[in-house]
C-alpha cells in the first residue's frame, strides 16, 4: 500500500490509517495491496480488480472491466460503507473509494473541499480567458482545471516534494522535543 499524505499529515497518523485499513480490508477484493492516499480531509482507498481474461476485442475488454467494477461496487458497497463510518470517526476524515480494472479506473466517491485564495488582476483574467473561452463553467472549475493540468505536467515533481517532505518529518520526530534525540531523555 502506498500512502502519500500532503504537508499537515504526519508520518505517524498515516501510518496509522494505513495499517488500519490494511487489517480491514478483506484480502479478497483486490489483486495487490490498495493505494492509499491521505490529506488533511479526506483517505481515498483505490484497489486493483483482476482484468477480464481472454483474447477478447478492446471493446469487449473495456465492457468486461466495467462490468467488474459495477459488480464489485454493488457487492461490497454495504461493507465499505461501514468501514468508512468507522475511519471517518476514529479519523475524523471522510472516506472515499475507487477501483481499477486494466485501463479503466472509477471514483465510486470523492470529496470536494472548497479552498479559498486571492489572484491578482492578471491571474483573475487567466480563469476568466478560460471561463469565457467556454473551457470551464466558472472561475471555479477554472482553477480546478489548471490544478489538475498542473499536477499531470509536474507529477514527478510533486512525488518528489512529498518525499522530502516525509523525511523532514522523520528528522523533526527524532529532534529533541520528541525526547529521542540527543539532548532528549
Amino acid at each position: 500500500m502506498s500512502t502519500e499524505p500532503d504537508e499537515d499529515v504526519s508520518g505517524s497518523v498515516a501510518d496509522q490509517i494505513k495499517g488500519w485499513f490494511v487489517g480491514r480490508l478483506p484480502t479478497d477484493w483486490f489483486t495487490g495491496p490498495a493505494e492509499i492516499v491521505v490529506d488533511r480531509e479526506e483517505i481515498t482507498i483505490v484497489g486493483t480488480l483482476p482484468e477480464p481474461e481472454g483474447g477478447a476485442g478492446s471493446a469487449e475488454k473495456s465492457a468486461a472491466a466495467e462490468g467488474r467494477i459495477t459488480r464489485f461496487r454493488e457487492e461490497t458497497r454495504s461493507k465499505r460503507i461501514e468501514m468508512a463510518r468507522e475511519a471517518e470517526h476514529k479519523f475524523r476524515r471522510k472516506v472515499a473509494w475507487g477501483a481499477r480494472c486494466g485501463d479503466l479506473g472509477e471514483m465510486f466517491t470523492t470529496l470536494s473541499v472548497p479552498v479559498m485564495t486571492r489572484l491578482r488582476q492578471s491571474e483573475r483574467r487567466v480563469l476568466d480567458t478560460l471561463v469565457d473561452a467556454g473551457v470551464a463553467r466558472s472561475r471555479s472549475d477554472a482553477l480546478a482545471w489548471c490544478v489538475r493540468l498542473t499536477g499531470e505536467h509536474t507529477d514527478a515533481w510533486l512525488t518528489e516534494l512529498r518525499d522530502a517532505l516525509l523525511r523532514v518529518e522523520e528528522v523533526r520526530s527524532q529532534g529533541p522535543a520528541s525526547g529521542t534525540g540527543a539532548t532528549g531523555t
